[in-house]
C-alpha cells in the first residue's frame, strides 16, 4: 500500500538505500575488480545523496541495507552456487562484516540504520522489520541496486508486511536500462513511482534548502 506525499510524516518515513556498498560501486571493490560494470548503476549515489541529505534535514530516517557474504571456516566465504556460477570472481574478504567493502559508499554516509542481508530480499531472515517497527517507521522509499533483485524483492516484502512504500525510479539501476524499466512497470501496481527531484520537491520545504 501506499500514502500520498502530501500525508507524509518524515519522522516516521524511511529512505531505504539497497546494496549501495564500496563492493558493488567503489572501483577498488569485488565487482570493480572483475565485475560487469554499468554506467547506470555507476551514476546512482550522486542521484540519491540530495535525497539523503534532504531526509536527514527534515527528521527522515536513512536505512542502508548491505548484502553480505557470512564467513565460515577460516574465513571462506558462504556462497550460493548460483551465485558461485554468475560472479566467479567472488572470494575471501569480498562483502565480509564490517570490512571496507562492506560498508556504505562515502557519498551517502552516514545511515541511521544498517542491516546485513544474505538474499534479494533484505527482510529475509533478517532484523530489518523488527528495527523498523522499533524506530516507527511505516513507510519506506527505495532505492538502490539493482532494480530487478535487491530492490524489487525488499519491496514487494515490505508491501505485504503493510509498509506504505514509494520507488524512486532514477535512484535505482540494474545492468541494463531495459531490465531496469520493466522491473520499475512490474512494481507500479504495488507501490507510488516517483523520480528523486519529484519526492525532493515534496519534501523540501521542510528540510533545509539544497
Amino acid at each position: 500500500m501506499s500514502k500520498g506525499l502530501s500525508t507524509l510524516d518524515l519522522s516516521r518515513t524511511a529512505l531505504v538505500l539497497g546494496d549501495l556498498q564500496n563492493d558493488f560501486l567503489h572501483p577498488d571493490g569485488a565487482y570493480g575488480r572483475g565485475g560487469p560494470a554499468s554506467p547506470e548503476i555507476a551514476a546512482v549515489p550522486s542521484r540519491v545523496a540530495p535525497v539523503a541529505r534532504a531526509m536527514r534535514a527534515a527528521g527522515g530516517w536513512v536505512v542502508s541495507t548491505h548484502f553480505t557474504l557470512v564467513p565460515g571456516r577460516n574465513g571462506e566465504p558462504f556462497i550460493s552456487t548460483h551465485l558461485k556460477s554468475v560472479r566467479p570472481f567472488l572470494k575471501k574478504g569480498d562483502f565480509a562484516p564490517g570490512g571496507w567493502g562492506h560498508g556504505l559508499v562515502d557519498a551517502l554516509k552516514p545511515a541511521d540504520i544498517i542491516v546485513e542481508k544474505v538474499a534479494f530480499s533484505a527482510f529475509y531472515m533478517s532484523r530489518l522489520e523488527w528495527v523498523l517497527r522499533k524506530a516507527g517507521i511505516d513507510t519506506l522509499v527505495f532505492t538502490g541496486i539493482v532494480t530487478n533483485g535487491g530492490v524489487a524483492s525488499t519491496l514487494r516484502d515490505a508491501h505485504v508486511r503493510d509498509f506504505s512504500t514509494f520507488l524512486l525510479n532514477d535512484g535505482c539501476a540494474a545492468f541494463g536500462i531495459e531490465v531496469h524499466e520493466t522491473a520499475v512497470e512490474a512494481l507500479r501496481p504495488v507501490t507510488t513511482v516517483l523520480s528523486c527531484a519529484e519526492f525532493l520537491d515534496a519534501i523540501t520545504p521542510a528540510a533545509i534548502p539544497q
